[in-house]
């Protein structure tokens, strides 16, 4: 598959394909295989120390390797928005982080591998609890980082990997200015 099309049915191998909904479904007209590639979900957290610095990711892999990320990634099946966050928190830093609150959610376009997934981005907030310890998981960070994020300004210098990520840190931003 390249671009969401398939060049013969993954079921029977015929050659009757159809790609429909820009990518988004394949049916074969020969034995009836009918698939939708839905929307996937996945959180970020943006996660705060107390000298007001927010916590980066540099990301260790494609797509969009060495460009800067939230914690966070896709949700398993079974799994909770909370739980997913929770999770990718412990999994690439190490941390276990208390009292998460939701903020918003984003569509976003991850292309992994010549194939275009679309995914709505949920994002939490946190504050860095007291003497955390990192233990980076190397496959999925390269480093981590501490950025002044204070304005829309500081945003948009950031080598920020997802769209989702940039209109998160904005709204995040908005809603802190009406505290």
């Amino acid at each position: 598959m390249k671009d969401n099309i398939f060049s013969c049915c993954p079921d029977c191998g015929g050659k009757q394909i159809q790609t429909l909904r820009g990518g988004r479904q394949w049916v074969c007209s020969e034995c009836g295989f009918d698939l939708y590639n839905n929307v996937a979900a996945a959180v970020g957290m943006i996660i705060q120390n107390h000298e007001g610095l927010v916590l980066f990711e540099q990301r260790a892999k494609e797509p969009r390797k060495g460009f800067l990320a939230l914690p966070g990634g896709f949700v398993d099946p079974d799994e909770s928005l909370e739980n997913a966050a929770f999770r990718e928190c412990r999994e690439e830093l190490g941390l276990s982080l208390e009292n998460i609150r939701y903020l918003c959610s984003f569509p976003n376009t991850y292309v992994y591998k010549n194939i275009t997934y679309k995914t709505c981005d949920s994002f939490f907030t946190a504050m860095l609890p007291p003497n955390s310890i990192f233990r980076s998981q190397q496959s999925e960070v390269t480093s981590i980082a501490w950025k002044p994020v204070h304005s829309a300004s500081d945003v948009e210098k950031l080598p920020i990997a997802f769209d989702s990520t940039k209109n998160a840190l904005l709204q995040w931003l908005s809603q802190e200015k009406h505290k």
